[in-house]
């Protein structure tokens, strides 16, 4: 550090500390557009027509309070009954490709929402999606 601090410098300092002015401080300045509302739902051991309905008012709810983003999770299948069903399409009964699938189907839930894709591994990987909501208007 350097020892040598001119005499202008010293008398601006002593100015401050004598006044009542005050710093802002930048750690508590928010900016409105960093604020954004994510909320997390999971859907594991939910019957696909709960996991429906229950994700249906979820969004709704969500739109309706604002939310920017949403994790679902759904998990990845691995514990589904329907693979001791031979007539049950194993991709297809489980919650996670048919409630996205369930949510694209809905024209007034899709007017909510602006994009639904897959997870990051830290927010549940494959047994995860996001859905990214609209501004309210």
């Amino acid at each position: 550090m350097n020892d040598k601090i001119s005499d202008k410098d010293k008398n601006a300092w002593k100015e401050f500390l004598s006044s009542d002015e005050k710093l802002p401080n930048k750690d508590f300045k928010v900016n409105k557009k960093e604020i954004s509302k994510i909320k997390q739902i999971d859907l594991h051991g939910y019957s696909l027509e709960a996991a429906n309905e229950t994700i249906k008012k979820y969004i709704e709810n969500a739109y309706k309070n604002g939310v920017s983003k949403a994790i679902v999770v759904t998990g990845k299948g691995l514990h589904s009954d329907v693979e001791k069903n031979p007539y049950v399409s194993k991709d297809l009964s489980t919650l996670k490709y048919s409630v996205p699938e369930f949510i694209e189907n809905n024209i007034e839930l899709m007017k909510k929402i602006v994009e639904i894709k897959d997870a990051s591994i830290d927010d549940g990987g494959s047994g995860a999606f996001y859905i990214f909501f609209k501004k309210k208007l």
